[in-house]
């Protein structure tokens, strides 16, 4: 089974400087992998640092301590100290994010919003635009809205939006942070099944997926990440 992302000794903590630079450690001592073909999710209750290890995966987080490993093209890439354009790279190619809010972009509208990873690829634009449109038809997305920018659709139609948008590339790992938290229970099955077959394709998965049934649904291993906390690990 091929490893595609490794997290070794990998530490987080925020200073609070207007509290007079106080620290706050978050998590400490994260090890866990993710292979090709599953889905790791991340459990533990609200705080527990889930969140933030998604974040420091993406490069958004620097993280304190550790490595952030990533099967980027034949190499191994730490993500934890890799530099802006490297980062560009693997986001491009390798390495996919669907967070809970759609960053809704003016005046674009919802398909070219959902294309634009795949132009980035260098995907034909009408290419991209067939796939989006074809993914918006799976999500229930009626199509009167696809012309139009999202910034005035609903909370569960800029979700449909941000997913196909996350879903389209053909990228190794995925990170899926409450994707189906806005959806009704019949666009929720259609995202579990797209994550089984992300799965059956080779893709690595981790995920927060607060929705039990879910959870159970996608979940090959869930790590609870309250073993991470600062005090656990210290003890």
């Amino acid at each position: 089974m091929t490893e595609l992302l490794k997290l070794t000794g990998v530490a987080k903590s925020f200073t609070l400087h207007l509290q007079g630079g106080v620290r706050l450690p978050v998590i400490s001592g994260v090890d866990f992998t993710v292979n090709a073909g599953e889905c790791v999710v991340l459990g533990g209750a609200s705080g527990a640092g889930k969140s933030s290890i998604l974040k420091m995966v993406y490069g958004n987080y620097g993280a304190g301590t550790g490595r952030i490993e990533i099967l980027h093209g034949d190499a191994r890439v730490d993500i934890a100290t890799a530099d802006p354009r490297t980062m560009l790279a693997i986001r491009r190619q390798t390495l996919g994010y669907v967070s809970q809010f759609l960053r809704a972009i003016p005046r674009v509208s919802a398909l070219d919003v959902a294309a634009e990873p795949l132009l980035r690829a260098g995907v034909a634009a009408d290419e991209a635009r067939v796939r989006a449109a074809d993914l918006f038809r799976r999500l229930n997305l009626p199509e009167r809205l696809w012309t139009l920018p999202p910034s005035t659709f609903s909370g569960g139609e800029q979700q449909r939006v941000n997913i196909a948008r996350g879903f389209l590339p053909d990228q190794k790992v995925l990170l899926l942070d409450e994707p189906t938290a806005s959806l009704d229970r019949r666009n929720r099955d259609v995202v579990v099944q797209m994550i089984a077959e992300k799965k059956a394709s080779g893709v690595g998965l981790l995920g927060i997926f607060h929705d039990e049934d879910v959870r159970e649904a996608v979940a090959d291993r869930v790590i609870d990440v309250t073993r991470f906390a600062p005090e656990a690990t210290a003890a």
